[in-house]
């Protein structure tokens, strides 16, 4: 996935616009290196990772 790919899906979860295209080249990054780490595929470490965000985004927006 591109960086103004994963930008885009980074709004959608909740990420300020501002932030996104920087927090994507982080995420693409870092699920490159978990998946290095943990044996998994890039596709996955980055779905892993999609999913804490959007519940952290989630749980910020409820004010937790």
């Amino acid at each position: 996935m591109e960086t103004a790919q994963l930008a885009q899906v980074l709004v959608a979860l909740g990420c300020p616009a501002d932030k996104s295209v920087e927090m994507a080249a982080q995420l693409d990054k870092r699920a490159h290196q978990l998946a290095a780490e943990k044996g998994r595929s890039y596709d996955e470490a980055l779905q892993h990772l999609l999913t804490l965000m959007r519940q952290g985004w989630a749980a910020k927006a409820k004010g937790f």
